[in-house]
């Protein structure tokens, strides 16, 4: 077995575990991870291939040397049959041009010296003629591949067909977008391409699919920004190509250097398909156990149920999704009375309604409130599961009215004084003040009704986030004073009957997530403060509250602690992983 394989073999565990969140998706990601060890891998076989490290040196092979006055030869003879035309002589490799050693019998080459290169024809509909042509865009034109799909034609005239038209073999390199992106043309068929891709023709049978893995490792290091120009659009000219300099092994070899980085990115392959299909597995494994909890009829599968998922712990949560799972099952037990055990001598929700409904009535007494409409009652289809005795389904406007901020002028903005809590404000659960707003204090009195309190809970109206929910945030002393804005509801309660702990669980919850059904208002997603009003809640007495409060704090608390344990062992994994790669590229 080859060094390359035992490199593999020998670390599968850290090249298959070594892994990070990624903000967007892509080849080697399952949703939100990157799968770093396996792409450090493919970088790594990619570096050992360029450094002559991959396969061993044969003796016998042609040395590269040869190879060059071979070249040099053929260029004369095209050069004297008219064919090619002379070019500028290329200025000599210095030493702080080559970038790592080179085996004894490897040469340091500019791109120019080995290759015939030119970018394609530009399209100009008002000025092309001739025949119709298909041709190649950089959009076609992927890693190592092309997308055929969409192949669009332009007219050429028979004079300038050979300048862009690409045979078998031959390496098409973007000169713009991801300049430096490549694949060989491996049809029978030729194809012409556009301006802004080169077609490098190799002299001498120098293999095009070894240089199309330089150009891969090029990029991988980021070397190849230093052949583009350009500020956001970059590009890389012709000249910059033909000035890169390149590690040329003798001719047996590039082929043998091929065929084993073609055989182990296979081999990163199937590992990325493996641990992609393990981790997917393992995904539906968690939730499948975990919403055994949420369905269980009776206190007695409830306790099986916890029993087999207690049982496989350490194995279960292992992944960032799991955890955030696991969190999203405590809320919604909580949510559901499955938590703790009920007691029957806690006062039911029936009697916390006559409280609301008698402070309701004293409030309207004192004109501090006005008599509300009343809210129809929660039908069974809007009951998403059935509640322990002595919990009611009750509209969240019938525990709460609920405050709309302020529509405060941008022009009374100012950087310091009074803040104004606005969207941008309010993270999820607490606020967040690196752009602040404020208005002068001398504003405030014509305010009052708008002014905040250290405990209010606001939630942001403006773009709910897909499987997030709305934004809230619980007031702090060093939030004051502050003051409400427009787009921002404050929940009022009645007889402080609710837990503000307890709300602020329920509003992470798949129960009130799920509930949220976001309109539009000049394009943008919203939800309404009416929308609010309509949600069933589950209302309990204040006694089970508190524990059901703290019981969910310890458990979020330690599945904090297993996601902070797994950042950490995922930082050396991935710390791990660079090292042995710097360890055998050094």
């Amino acid at each position: 077995m080859s060094d390359a394989h035992l490199l593999i073999t020998e670390n599968i565990d850290i090249w298959t575990t070594a892994i990070k969140k990624r903000s967007a998706t892509g080849r080697g990601s399952n949703k939100k991870i990157e799968l770093t060890g396996i792409k450090k891998l493919r970088e790594l076989i990619l570096e050992l291939a360029v450094r002559g490290k991959l396969v061993p040196q044969d003796p016998n092979d042609e040395p590269a040397s040869v190879l060059l006055e071979k070249i040099a030869a053929e260029k004369e003879l095209l050069i004297k049959d008219k064919k090619i035309k002379k070019t500028k002589v290329l200025p000599k490799i210095g030493e702080n041009e080559k970038l790592f050693n080179i085996p004894e019998f490897w040469s340091w080459v500019r791109f120019g010296n080995i290759a015939q290169h030119n970018s394609g024809k530009t399209l100009d509909k008002g000025r092309n003629s001739g025949e119709p042509y298909s041709y190649l865009t950089t959009s076609n034109l992927y890693w190592g591949t092309f997308n055929l799909e969409n192949v669009r034609q332009m007219l050429i005239e028979s004079d300038q067909l050979e300048k862009c038209t690409a045979k078998k073999n031959d390496l098409l390199i973007c000169e713009g977008g991801e300049a430096g992106r490549a694949a060989v043309w491996e049809k029978d068929e030729d194809i012409c391409f556009q301006n802004h891709i080169h077609r490098a023709r190799f002299y001498s049978e120098i293999s095009p699919f070894f240089m199309f893995r330089f150009f891969e490792q090029l990029t991988a290091t980021g070397e190849i920004n230093n052949h583009r120009k350009g500020v956001g659009i970059s590009n890389m000219s012709g000249k910059s190509l033909a000035l890169i300099v390149t590690p040329l092994p003798p001719l047996e070899e590039q082929h043998r250097i091929v065929a084993k980085v073609d055989e182990l990115m296979l081999l990163c392959d199937q590992l990325e398909q493996q641990t992609e299909d393990s981790i997917t597995a393992h995904k539906t494994l968690v939730e499948t156990l975990l919403a055994t909890l949420s369905n269980s009829e009776s206190s007695a599968a409830f306790k099986q149920n916890w029993a087999r998922i207690a049982a496989h712990f350490d194995t279960l949560f292992t992944t960032e999704h799991s955890i955030d799972q696991l969190k999203q099952t405590v809320l919604q037990l909580a949510v559901m009375g499955k938590l703790v055990p009920q007691n029957p001598n806690d006062e039911p929700a029936s009697v916390l309604l006559e409280k609301i409904a008698a402070e309701k009535e004293q409030l309207i007494k004192d004109k501090k409130i006005k008599k509300q409409k009343s809210l129809p009652a929660i039908t069974e289809d809007e009951k998403p599961f059935e509640l322990p005795n002595g919990w009611e389904w009750v509209r969240l406007g019938n525990l709460y009215r609920f405050l709309n901020g302020f529509a405060f002028k941008s022009e009374w903005f100012q950087p310091d004084g009074v803040k104004l809590l606005r969207n941008i404000n309010i993270a999820h659960g607490e606020t967040k003040w690196n752009e602040a707003a404020c208005i002068s204090q001398l504003m405030v009195n014509d305010f009052n009704a708008f002014e905040l309190e250290a405990g209010d809970i606001v939630i942001s109206l403006d773009r709910p986030i897909i499987n997030t929910g709305l934004k809230y945030a619980v007031i702090k002393e060093s939030d004051l004073p502050c003051l409400l804005l427009q787009r921002v509801a404050k929940f009022h309660s009645y007889g402080d009957i609710i837990e503000p702990t307890f709300l602020s669980r329920w509003l992470e919850s798949d129960l009130f997530i799920s509930s949220i059904d976001p309109g539009r208002s000049n394009g943008v997603p919203h939800i309404s403060t009416k929308q609010l009003e309509m949600m069933p809640f589950p209302l309990f007495s204040q006694n089970e509250q508190l524990k059901v409060t703290t019981k969910v704090d310890k458990l979020i608390t330690l599945c904090d602690q297993l996601k902070s344990r797994l950042n950490q062992a995922q930082t050396i994994q991935l710390q791990l992983a660079n090292t042995i790669v710097e360890q055998v590229v050094n």
